[in-house]
Parts: C-alpha cells; structure tokens; sequence
C-alpha cells in the first residue's frame, strides 16, 4: 500500500472535507482500484483513464438513475400539471382585447345554451291528434266524456258482472226481487255483452244530439248579440279623447335606434391567384370570340327578354321592342302634355320628313363615331345594340296609321324624336379583331399579324395574346410567350428604322414588351443582351479595321433606351445594363464626331446615361469629356488653349468649329424646343437658318445636361477638378453674347454652381479603421505524418468522415450500454416493489389468522366455563 499524502495535514473542515476524505479512503482500497493496463507504452504520452473507479462509479450512476428516472417511474400515473386551457391564451395574433371579447362571448354562448335548452320553437304550432293545442286552450268544444253524463261511471254493473265474474250475483238479486214473477231463463254472457252495447249505443247518441243542441243555441246567442253590440257602442269623438304624452327618448335610446341604421360590414371576396385571373380572362375572351363569329356569320341571337305586353293586333312575327319609348297622351286646359325639347320642336313647325331626316343624321353621326376604337368592354352589349339600331332605323310602314288627324301628326313627330335618344354602340364593322390569337410561330406571322393595323389595335392584339397564352393555362405557353418578346423587339426596331420612324407606336409597344419581360425575366434578358453583343461587335470590328467608328443609326440607339426602361439601372452590376454601360462608354469615346447627326447621336447617349446614374449618382468620366468636347465645338479656334481636349475630340481640324454660331439673327428668332430623334439619321434641311437654330439647339441640350451633372456629382471629393475644364471653357471661351438670353442666364447658373460647390474645402487624409486584408501567400503544402494508432485516409476529408463514424459507433454503444443498464434498475425497483407488497400480505394475513385464533380460543373458554357451571 502506497504511503497516505495527507498524513501529517489537517483534515478539511465540513461536508467537502468528509468527501474528499471518504474519496482518498476509496483510492487507498486497492480492492476498489482497477488498473487500466496499456498495450503498448509510449512516451510522452498521457493517459487520463490509468486508474479507475468503479465503485465510485456505480454508486453515482446508481444515485443519478434515483434522482431522475426512478422519480419519472413513480409519477407515471400521476397527473399533476397545470395546463393553461384558457383561449387564446398562447395565441401571439391576438390582441388582449380580442381574446376578452371572444371569452365573453364563449360565456354568453354557454349561458345562452342552458336557458334555451327546453325552449320550445315559437314558429312551429304543435298538434295534438291533428288538432292544434292554440285552438284546444280556448275550450270552445263541450268534453266530449262518457263519465259526465253518466252518475254510475264508466263501469256499470253490467260491465262489471260481465268481466270480473259478477254474473251470478246478478242473477240472483233479480230472482229474489221478482219472487212474485215467473222466473225466467238466465242470459247468456254473450246476450249480456250486447245488451251493454247496444246501451252504451243509445246514451251516446243522446249525448250527441245535446251537444248539437247546445252548440246551436250557442250560436244563436252569438249572433243575436252581435246584432246588438252596435247599438250599446258609443264611440267618443276625437276632440274628448286625451292622448297620453309619449315619454321622449333618452340619449341611450337615440344611440340604440343610430346603430340600427349604421352600415354593417360586409364580407370581402376571396382574393384570387394569378392563375385564376388568367383562366377566367381566357374564359371571357373566347366566349366574346364565340360570340363574335355568331353575330358575324347572321347566326340569330334569342333574346332573353319577355314581351311585357301582347296587343289583339299582334303579328305574332317575333319583332320584340327591348324598349318602350312610346310616349302617353294626356290633355291639360284642352292642350297635350309634352316634353319641353318636343313643344319647341312643335313650335317651330318642322314636318315629318324633317324629323326623319334628323334621325338619319344623326344615326350617320353614331355610325361614324363608332370606329373610333375597339373596346373589350363594349363587346358583350353589342347584339343587343344592335337589335335596337335596327329598331330605330326601320320605318315600320306597313304598321302607319292612314289617319289625318292632327293627334296621329303629332304622336308621330314624337315618335321619331324619341328616337333620337336611343344610345347607339359602334356598329360591328367587318375588321373588328377577334378575341383570342394563338401565338406566331414565326417572326413572319408576327408582322403579317400586326401590319397594316393602327396602334390600337396593334396593342389590343398583344395584350390578347398574352392573356389567350398565360404560362399557367398550358404546358408549353411558356416558351412560345419567350418567342414572342424576341418577336416584338425586332418589330419595334423595323418601326425606327424606317425612312420616317414611327415613334409613336413604339411608345405604344413598350408596354406589352415592359409586361413580357415582367414574366420571363431570364429570356427577356438573354434577348436583349444579344442584342447590345451584336452592336458591341460592329463597333470593335470598325475600330480594328479603321481605328474609328461611326454612330451608329436611330433605330440601334434605342437598344439603350429600352434597356433601362425594361430592367433596374441603380444596380452596382446588371448582367444587362452593365453590359449597356461599357457599349455606350465605348460608343462616346471610340466614335469622333464629324458632322451634327453625331452631335444628336452623341447627345441622346448623354440624356439615356443621366437616366441610368439618376438614382445611383455613379461618375461617367466619358459623359463629362463628351460634353466637354460639344462646348469646345462651339468656341473659335484658337492657336492655344487652357483646356485640354482629349480624344476622339481634336484641338484643330475640319470638325473643330462644328457648333459654331455666324449669325446673330439666326440666334435672336431661336425658339427653345426638343431636339428631334430623327435628326440623328440626317438632317432633312439646307436653310442655313434651320441650321444655326439646330445648332442653337443642341448648344443648349448639352447645358443642361452639364447642369444636371453638377447636380448629380455635387459631392464627390474631386468635383472641382472635373468640372474646372468645363468652367474655364464656358467663362473665357464659349461666345454667351451671340446666344440667346434663355442660353446666357443657363450658362450663369451653372458657374454659380460650380463656384459655389468648389468652395467646399477638402478633408484631410486619415488612416483607416480596419487593416487592409493582406493578399494570399504561396503556402507549401504540408503532409501530416503518418502514426501508428490513428485512423489514417488517402486526404483529409475522408479522414474526418472515418473519425466521424468511430465517434458514432462508440456513441451508438454507449446509448444501447445505458439503456440496458437503464432497464435493470427498473426491473430491479419493480421486484423491490413486487417483494415489499408480498411481505405485507403476508403480515396482513398473519395478524388476520392471530385475530381469529384468539377469538376461537376466548369462545372455547367461554364454552367451556359455562359447561363446568352446569
């Protein structure tokens, strides 16, 4: 045994002291000590586990199994937790005030239940025997009964002999009553039974005829006291009678009568998925399509509506007024009543063939302005209206009066300016669209589709397509609609590039191309960055070939403009409008600008760059050198200048004074307007004069456009030296006399910005709050060496996953190793129970048997003493 190393020391003081001692004993038993032999022994090594414990061990287990699942086995059956079953208590959607109010109204549902349990229905009437109990309770009838009439009750003595054996006593009472008479022959039960009956016949039939007899006198009674009552009456006049004062209502009672008037809310329709709303807009399409082709082939179309009257006159010919507008005669001081719009026509003495030619006027006037458009809206009352068109129109001669007399004259010319106020759809006319169109499988189709249309209906047409075609109403809509907006890109872009672009139906078409790209967003993409790949490709191919390139037309601008209509230009990086960035950067600083349809292309690229950095204020260097390079078109030349001019603008050469104004009376009739778009494919003019405005023109387009770039990059740390070049240029070289004033005050408000931003001082330079993160090293690759004993791997991942599956397997028998344990130390407990309950059987019954043998023994004693007393 090893030598004790707290001999010699002062045991600890209190119950950690007692553990550690009770510890130190355990350690000291080497019958309590298991050694933990090593295979191997390695040095520097070190082992946790050397030597165990496990008495110690067992014991903790054992108390911990006590403390936990022992505790959960005698409280198996026990339920002794409070669960909170109030409503909505747990219900975070709920407001205090809601969940009061629903606990109210629960209680008052209860309540309400309880006391209307045995009510009974007031609406139903309850019957008894067919009879209702409301006409029984007024006891009009006499009880029809057998026992008031009669004193004997209903068993008579017949009855009784006759049933209940008393036939014989009868017998002979009636014998010794008529001793003095012959005596005559007994009857029979059977001849009893029937005298009874045919008695009880005749007693109630002369109930009956009292009943009847009571009833009429009854009556008879009644109606002589009607008869009577009228003269007893005596009503007193309306003056005597004093009426008692109503009590006027109280507050409580004003507000009670308001609420039953307020509006109750109603309940909301059911909000309808995406899916929905598209097959029922491609229901109510096609029905308007059948619809449509029935009226256009003359199909008849039964009315619906009744004929609300039938004259004797009737031709039975099916001709049905949808509207009566027949206006009644009535007389007043011996003149006919009359609309006031119909006495002045009256007044002024126009005839019949006058009236009829204002219906036809204005019939042609409604036949006109019916092909204005083409609604969708308007299509379902077109039979209808129709039919009263035609009512109107027809003259229906064959049903005139011959008559001469000024009435029939006068309900005529009413008649027909009456007519006048039907309201008249737009006639069907034979090019009216149909309502559904499947989608064109070839870019050909598409333009056969949509030529010689106007822009409306060019519109209608899309939007038709695209709900008849909704991705969720068939399976491959979806790819045929991504065609589609391929399909109406490149008609757009035919539309521009005509000789004359027709701008105003591409307006138009923005919208349905805007939609298309809402839905398919990828394909959408995909197209149009074909597109800004192909013009990106012209232009490198032009600048490796010449070292230059030109502008390119109006019709390729574009492409940039919708591109930011179509797709988000605040973002840092757009697979799309990045893209659209570096084209229109490369087009501003690869393409020199030679002639004015360049100075247009140029400007327009300006006004779509605004556009994008708008909203993110992002610095676009080639816009301010562009603009930079439209002013310095604008200036004479000089042998030096101040500036510097950088590419693809040049100091000297042919284009040099591209901008420059001769005139001063060309610059006094400017007027300011819009710089057209068509100017970019060519001007159309020589006058020298429409030059000079143009170039007027687009002098003050690029002003303001560098008005809205000091604006915009206002708070840039370098906004003095970007916009240093354009303030030098504008106040010292640019000829603001020659322009107009509207020009001149422009160019004084930008110095004045300019002046007043550059004033703002600059920040001193400082270190930065984080470390910058240094760049990554060439690291060698390191090898692990390889040791016996450790789970070895071709790499490192598969070394973790076998690390992880020895670290479940010996989970995994660890679990199984604690239930087992587990389940013995309830089996022992359940024996420990079984035992402890038998033990007290036992001694139950023992005491039980000791009981009985005292008892045996005091009654044997007792037996015996009184058999010695004898």
């Amino acid at each position: 045994m090893g030598k004790n190393k707290q001999t010699g020391k002062k045991p600890p003081a209190g119950a950690a002291g007692r553990v550690s001692k009770a510890r130190n004993e355990v350690r000291n038993n080497p019958f309590e000590v298991k050694i933990n032999k090593q295979k191997f022994t390695v040095l520097g090594r070190k082992t946790k586990h050397d030597v165990g414990l496990p008495g110690v061990s067992r014991s903790k287990a054992i108390k911990k199994r006590k403390d936990t699942l022992l505790r959960e086995y005698q409280q198996r059956g026990k339920s002794n937790v409070f669960s909170d079953k109030r409503f909505g208590e747990y219900d975070t959607k709920l407001t205090p005030e809601e969940k009061m109010m629903k606990r109210f109204s629960m209680e008052r549902q209860k309540v309400t239940d309880k006391k209307t349990m045995y009510n009974l229905n007031e609406e139903e009437e309850l019957t008894h025997y067919g009879q209702s109990l409301a006409a029984l309770e007024q006891m009009n009838d006499a009880v029809d009964s057998d026992s008031d009439t009669e004193e004997r009750g209903a068993l008579s003595a017949e009855l009784t002999a006759a049933h209940f054996g008393g036939g014989g006593l009868l017998r002979r009472k009636a014998a010794a009553e008529q001793q003095d008479e012959e005596p005559e022959k007994p009857k029979t039960r059977k001849e009893l039974i029937e005298e009874m009956i045919a008695k009880s016949k005749i007693e109630k039939r002369e109930r009956q005829s009292q009943k009847e007899k009571a009833l009429e006198l009854t009556e008879k009674l009644d109606s002589d006291w009607k008869a009577i009552q009228g003269l007893l009456s005596h009503k007193t006049p309306k003056s005597e009678k004093v009426e008692p004062e109503k009590p006027k209502p109280d507050d409580y009672d004003m507000m009670v009568r308001q609420l039953v008037f307020d509006i109750k809310a109603k309940p909301s329709d059911k909000m309808k998925s995406e899916e929905e709303i598209a097959k029922e807009e491609q229901e109510r399409l096609q029905k308007l399509e059948a619809e449509r082709l029935r009226r256009m082939n003359g199909e008849n179309v039964k009315s619906k509506k009744k004929p609300k009257h039938l004259s004797a006159d009737d031709l039975m010919d099916g001709f049905i007024l949808d509207k009566d507008d027949r206006l009644m005669l009535s007389y007043k001081d011996g003149k006919m009543n009359l609309p006031e719009s119909e006495e002045i026509e009256l007044k002024t003495g126009g005839n019949d063939q006058d009236a009829a030619a204002v219906v036809h006027e204005d019939s042609n006037d409604a036949e006109e302005g019916s092909d204005a458009g083409d609604d969708e809206d308007n299509a379902d009352a077109e039979g209808s209206d129709e039919e009263e068109e035609s009512n109107a129109s027809d003259n229906h001669s064959d049903l005139d009066s011959n008559g001469d007399s000024e009435e029939d004259e006068v309900l005529a010319k009413v008649t027909k300016k009456s007519k006048k106020t039907i309201k008249k759809q737009p006639k069907e006319d034979s090019s009216q669209l149909p309502f559904t169109f499947d989608v064109p499988e070839s870019y050909e189709d598409f333009e056969s589709l949509l030529n010689e249309k106007p822009t409306e209906q060019q519109v209608i047409i899309l939007e038709r397509i695209q709900k008849c075609n909704h991705p969720s109403l068939a399976q491959g809509n979806k790819a045929k609609l991504e065609k589609l907006f391929g399909f109406l890109l490149d008609y757009i872009m035919k539309l521009a590039a005509q000789e004359t672009p027709d701008l105003r139906t591409v307006d138009k078409m923005i919208i349905p191309l805007y939609n298309l790209c809402q839905m398919f967003p990828d394909a959408a993409a995909d197209c149009v960055r074909e597109a800004l790949q192909d013009i990106a490709r012209i232009v490198n191919e032009a600048v490796e070939s010449k070292g230059r390139a030109a502008y390119p037309a109006l019709h390729v601008l574009l492409h940039f403009k919708i591109t930011g209509m179509l797709f988000p230009t605040s973002d840092f990086w757009h697979p799309v409008v990045t893209p659209a960035f570096t084209v229109m950067s490369q087009l501003l600083t690869k393409c020199p600008v030679a002639s004015l349809e360049d100075v247009a292309a140029g400007l327009f690229l300006g006004c779509v760059f605004l556009e994008f950095v708008s909203l993110s204020k992002r610095f676009i260097p080639e816009l301010i050198n562009f603009l930079l390079g439209i002013l310095h078109l604008a200036t004479p030349r000089k042998a030096s200048v101040d500036y510097v001019v950088v590419p693809p603008f040049k100091l000297h050469g042919k284009s040099s004074e591209l901008l420059l104004i001769d005139s001063t009376e060309d610059s006094a009739s400017w007027v300011k307007k819009n710089l057209p778009l068509t100017a970019i494919n060519g001007l159309d003019t020589e006058d020298k004069t429409e030059i000079n405005h143009f170039k007027i023109t687009c002098i003050s387009v690029s002003l303001d456009l560098i008005k809205r770039c000091v604006d915009n990059y206002g708070t840039l740390p370098s906004f003095r030296e970007i916009f240093s070049p354009i303030e030098k240029i504008i106040c010292e070289h640019l000829p603001r006399n020659m322009y107009p004033e509207k020009i001149q005050d422009l160019c004084k408000k930008i110095l004045e910005n300019i002046e007043k931003r550059s004033k703002k001082p600059y920040s001193p330079l400082a270190f930065e709050k984080q470390m910058p993160v240094p760049l990554k090293m060439f690291i060698p690759k390191v090898m692990p060496v390889l040791e016996f004993g450790k789970k070895q791997g071709c790499n490192k991942v598969e070394r973790e996953r076998k690390r992880l599956i020895h670290k479940h397997k010996r989970e995994f028998k660890g679990a199984v190793r604690e239930i087992r344990r587990d389940n013995q130390f309830l089996a022992r407990e359940k024996l420990s129970e079984t035992m402890q309950r038998d033990a007290e059987r036992k001694r139950k019954t023992k005491e039980l048997y000791n009981s009985l043998a005292m008892q045996e023994g005091e009654w044997k004693a007792l037996k015996k003493r009184k058999r010695k007393g004898k």
